[in-house]
C-alpha cells in the first residue's frame, strides 16, 4: 500500500485540455492530506463506506485512466482523486469534498467527473448476471443455503437517488413522491450488483422500468433457465420472477413469504449503508 500511497504527484490542471483560457488568480499550494495514513480502518470505512483494501483494488483498476500531465508544482495523485469517493458516500457539496481532499471547489468538480467516468468504464466487466451453467448453479445453491429458496439467481428491487432538478420542461418527470431519481438493480446472494438500469426518471414505477429492460427480454428468452428472480409486490408475477403472496393461508405459503421478508431486509440494509 505504501507504494501506491507514494505515487508520483500529478497535475490537476490538465483534466480538460480544451478548457477556454481564462486569467488565473495566484495559486496557493495547499497541503493535501494522505487519508490512508490519517485514519485507521474503522475511521476510513465510516467516512467512505468502503474498506481500504476495496479502495486500493478499485485504484488498481482505474489508475491508468486517472494519470494526468504534470504542470508547474501542483499535485493531485490518483489516490487522492479516488478519495473523492467521500462525495459519493455522503452527498456533501463540492466545497466540502474539495476541502476534505485539500483541493479547490473547481478542481473537486473536475476530479469527481473524471473519477466517475473512470469507474463507470468498468461496468461492462464488473456488473454481470451469472453467465455459465456453473455460475448459475453456484448462485442458486448459495441462495438456497441462505434463504431456502430454490433456483434463485438474483433479487430485483427499485431504489431512488436524490438529485437536483435537471430543469427544463421535463424536470417534473424526474420527481417521485420524494423527489428522487429511479434506479432498478439486481443483487446476488453477496449483495453484489449484477444488473442495473439507471435511465428512468423518478416518476416511473419499478415494474415499468423492468418491463422495458433488456434483462426482462433475456429472462423471457430463457437465457438463465432454470434461474429465477425474486422481487417485492411491486413487480408482476412471472414464471421467472416470484413475488410475495398477498394473502398466504397455508404453512408453506407463510414460509415462502417469510423467506421473502428475510431477503428484503438484507437488501434494505445494503441500501441503508449508502443513505446520506
Amino acid at each position: 500500500m505504501d507504494l501506491l500511497v507514494d505515487l508520483i504527484f500529478e497535475s490537476d490542471d490538465d483534466i480538460d485540455d480544451n478548457d477556454e483560457f481564462v486569467e488565473r488568480r495566484p495559486y496557493v499550494i495547499r497541503n493535501k492530506p494522505n487519508n490512508f495514513q490519517v485514519w485507521d480502518d474503522k475511521e476510513f470505512f465510516d467516512r467512505f463506506r468502503l474498506k481500504k483494501d476495496t479502495v486500493l483494488e478499485l485504484l488498481h483498476a482505474i489508475e491508468d485512466r486517472l494519470i494526468i500531465l504534470r504542470n508547474k508544482s501542483r499535485s493531485l495523485t490518483p489516490i487522492n482523486q479516488l478519495l473523492t469517493l467521500r462525495f459519493y458516500a455522503t452527498g456533501n457539496f463540492l466545497r466540502a469534498c474539495g476541502d476534505f481532499s485539500g483541493v479547490s471547489i473547481s478542481t473537486a468538480s473536475r476530479v469527481i467527473a473524471k473519477v466517475s467516468m473512470a469507474i463507470a468504464s468498468l461496468s461492462a466487466t464488473m456488473i454481470n448476471m451469472p453467465q455459465s451453467n456453473v455460475e448459475i448453479r453456484t448462485t442458486q445453491q448459495a441462495f438456497y443455503d441462505m434463504y431456502k429458496f430454490p433456483r434463485v439467481i438474483g433479487c430485483i428491487d427499485g431504489t431512488h437517488i436524490r438529485i437536483q432538478s435537471p430543469g427544463g420542461k421535463h424536470a417534473e418527470e424526474f420527481r417521485n413522491r420524494k423527489g428522487f431519481f429511479s434506479l432498478n438493480i439486481v443483487c446476488d446472494h453477496n449483495m453484489r450488483i449484477i444488473d442495473v438500469v439507471a435511465r428512468w426518471p423518478g416518476s416511473v414505477h419499478d415494474a415499468t422500468i423492468f418491463q422495458h429492460s433488456r434483462l426482462r427480454r433475456r429472462l423471457e428468452e430463457g437465457e438463465f433457465r432454470p434461474g429465477i428472480l425474486l422481487g417485492d409486490s411491486g413487480y408482476p408475477i412471472k414464471k421467472y420472477l416470484l413475488t410475495p403472496l398477498l394473502h398466504p393461508t397455508t404453512a408453506a405459503e407463510n414460509s415462502y413469504n417469510s423467506a421473502h421478508i428475510s431477503l428484503e431486509a438484507s437488501i434494505f440494509s445494503f441500501k441503508f449503508r449508502y443513505e446520506s
